[in-house]
């Protein structure tokens, strides 16, 4: 009897179903009420007392396994089935989606490939700076507006520290640690305590360029902006500088260039102008030069500084800055 049980419980172990229905064969023939199990339990009674307990156990170690093989066949039998089902060999292939560069990246690369060609090298800096660098060596006096809480995002813990609003404290970097000359452009994030609207936000994106050497004159940063508006607008494009004020230049203008989807005849885009702003400029103040060390009766500069939003939204003919922060697929595809 013994022997019985030993056999059985090695078939049980080595069994398997090609399906559900020789798993129930399986099952009834085992565990049913007149199965090889129950049939066993009846003859328990007939055993010898020496041998009940060695027969008790292997009894139940057989009901045991039994079941725990039924519960484990099923399941992979189902899985099985259900993964035959999902598939369909007849479906054609799909299509990958392919994805695109963000707009704001493509105008950036754009940008930074023609001012590459004219000998600019490329400078980045950190995001979270100190007052210094964004404001003090750019000759902002203590009481500029642009302080003000209402434009700036000050760590609370330390005032000094705060997100930078423009990428010129990258500038400061780059004439604190390299002699003239220097030909930079600093493109990245920037931040500023804005309400977020179709035409503003509270996170951006800028280039900002510094060219610093002997003799450099006003003729030398127009005639820089005039290349790069006829590179990046088209060949025919024609610009205007207005007389502006920054706190880091003197003279300082503001640089029109003339629409390109009206071909300055003027429409809603330019509000009938004919001209679109682009950015701002100027020559170095001599302060600036001085604070970072530079010696402002040898050399002299230029800078200039545009957002990346506002020109992809010109270029583009995009209404809303919003669009380039929502993650809208159907958005992103057009520029595939």
């Amino acid at each position: 009897m013994l022997e019985k049980i030993k056999t059985l419980i090695a078939e049980v172990e080595l069994f398997s179903a090609k399906n559900l229905d020789e798993l129930e064969e399986f099952r009834i023939r085992f565990l049913s009420k007149k199965g090889e199990v129950t049939q066993l339990f009846s003859e328990f009674r007939n055993v010898i007392p020496e041998q009940k307990k060695e027969f008790g156990q292997l009894l139940n170690d057989l009901k045991t396994k039994t079941q725990d093989r039924v519960n484990k066949l099923k399941e992979d039998l189902k899985n099985n089935e259900q993964s035959s089902s999902d598939l369909d060999l007849s479906l054609t292939a799909d299509s990958q989606q392919q994805g695109s560069r963000h707009p704001i990246t493509l105008v950036r690369n754009e940008i930074i490939d023609i001012f590459t060609r004219l000998g600019f090298t490329v400078s980045e800096g950190p995001e979270i700076e100190d007052d210094w660098h964004v404001f003090s060596a750019l000759n902002f006096p203590p009481e500029h507006p642009a302080r003000d809480m209402q434009d700036t995002f000050f760590i609370e813990k330390d005032p000094d520290i705060l997100l930078r609003t423009h990428t010129s404290s990258v500038q400061v970097r780059v004439m604190e640690g390299q002699k003239p000359p220097i030909r930079t452009i600093s493109p990245g994030r920037v931040f500023r305590n804005e309400a977020i609207s179709a035409r503003s936000h509270c996170i951006f994106h800028q280039i900002e360029g510094l060219y610093i050497d002997k003799d450099v004159s006003f003729a030398d940063l127009k005639q820089t902006l005039l290349y790069f508006a006829k590179e990046f607008y088209g060949k025919d494009s024609k610009i205007r500088l207005r007389p502006s004020y920054f706190p880091f230049t003197e003279p300082s203008a503001e640089m029109d260039v003339s629409c390109s989807l009206c071909g300055g005849k003027g429409c809603n885009v330019c509000k009938y102008t004919g001209w679109l702003e682009v950015l701002g400029c100027g020559m170095i103040d001599p302060n600036v030069l001085e604070s970072s060390g530079i010696d402002s009766s040898v050399y002299s500069g230029f800078a200039f500084g545009m957002g990346i939003e506002r020109t992809t939204m010109l270029k583009h003919g995009i209404k809303d800055i919003r669009l380039f922060f929502k993650n809208d697929v159907r958005f992103f595809e057009q520029f595939q």
